[in-house]
């Protein structure tokens, strides 16, 4: 049961996806806008594009004719997607799919409008007049958040009136591709943001893991626990809003929703169709199952019977600080003389402030203090630091 598989973005969540596909013998074509990024090093082979070039993807496709198109990251010409599916193409998990979760306007209308699903209050915005509007009318604070970016890109809070041209500069800068549209939130006074994994299957039932504290900084996460803790009526409300969302996006394969836990209940944040990056927690064995496995099953139509907790478990990212190339680590003995821990070192070829670069992992029983586990993590990512070349 071998599959041709297209993954279309190649970064440290893609090399993770390649391990878990070719444990269960499928053929990897990792594709990327740069040589060297951390799939390729583990795929069949590669193909190095922009993929926002819909001609230069519509090549690919047809040089490789894959049984399966894998989205791995937002900067693609998802449009095309429609096109490959009525050529025989399966996209993952669909192209209606791709195409909502890559822009945020279309995932939060198709949320708060269509389906009901409690979100905070938005405006978008193509002006910087239509902008400064908005802002008013929402209120400040409020958080602004380009249509198309990824790994918080463009997103920053909006604090002052002397912040909102700022924000529009910043929301323009850290734009992706031809979507040069912003939307404003209202700022949610949450006590927690949670992912909870949901995974979706070609045949059987729509499987929720533990559920996924994180944290942010500069709209990136910097840690990761799990198990989170969550009343049973909240974590059946976000059970409920996740189940509604997937279904009408449709297709099979692992979904990082976002929520906000607040004292008026949960409301839904942001949807990613593929795994999350604060599901590398899972490579700590906090679950039978990793977020990469599970979705590597799903996409296959493999049985997934169950997923449950194995450990408690907590991710710390490991961040470039300046420009460079060819990395070095130091403090990785330090980090793996520590009982109950791990990392994992991406191997990206260049550096930039800020780039994650590694993630390290801590663990403990089911049951453990997970506030304990996280600083552990913390700890470790702290030890080790990433030296470039100029």
């Amino acid at each position: 049961m071998q599959k041709k598989i297209l993954l279309l973005g190649s970064g440290e969540l893609g090399k993770e996806l390649v391990i878990a596909l070719q444990r269960l013998g499928q053929y990897v074509i990792a594709v990327d806008s740069y040589a060297g990024a951390p799939a390729m090093q583990v795929a069949h082979a590669f193909e190095v594009i922009n993929m926002l070039d819909g001609d230069a993807l519509d090549a690919i496709v047809a040089k490789h004719k894959p049984d399966l198109i894998v989205p791995e990251i937002e900067a693609i010409r998802t449009e095309r997607f429609y096109d490959y599916e009525k050529q025989g193409y399966t996209v993952i998990p669909s192209a209606r799919a791709a195409n909502f979760t890559m822009n945020r306007k279309a995932i939060r209308d198709l949320a708060a409008k269509e389906l009901g699903v409690r979100t905070a209050k938005y405006q978008y915005a193509t002006t910087l007049e239509a902008f400064t509007k908005a802002v008013t009318e929402i209120g400040i604070p409020c958080v602004v958040k380009p249509l198309m970016s990824s790994s918080g890109k463009g997103q920053s809070v909006v604090k002052t009136k002397d912040d909102i041209e700022k924000a529009w500069n910043y929301a323009m800068a850290g734009s992706r591709g031809d979507y040069k549209e912003v939307i404003i939130e209202e700022f949610i006074k949450f006590h927690a943001e949670i992912t909870l994994l949901t995974v979706t299957q070609k045949s059987g039932t729509t499987l929720f893991c533990p559920p996924i504290g994180h944290r942010q900084e500069r709209g990136d996460y910097m840690e990761s626990w799990q198990p989170c803790l969550i009343s049973e009526k909240d974590l059946n409300e976000a059970r409920d809003m996740a189940g509604k969302v997937t279904k009408a996006l449709t297709g099979a394969g692992i979904w990082g929703v976002e929520f906000f836990l607040t004292d008026k209940g949960v409301y839904f944040s942001e949807l990613s169709p593929r795994p999350h990056d604060t599901g590398m927690v899972t490579l700590a064995g906090t679950q039978n199952l990793s977020e990469f496995e599970l979705h590597a099953r799903a996409i296959l139509g493999l049985p997934i019977p169950a997923i449950t907790l194995e450990r408690t478990g907590a991710s710390a990212v490991i961040l470039a600080s300046e420009e460079g190339q060819r990395p070095l680590f130091t403090g990785v003995e330090s980090v793996l003389s520590e009982p109950m821990s791990d990392i994992r070192i991406f191997n990206k070829p260049t550096t930039r402030p800020y780039r994650r670069m590694a993630v390290a992992l801590a663990y403990d029983k089911v049951g453990a203090d997970v506030d304990k586990v996280k600083e552990r993590a913390i700890s470790l990512a702290k030890k080790v630091k990433v030296i470039s070349s100029k």
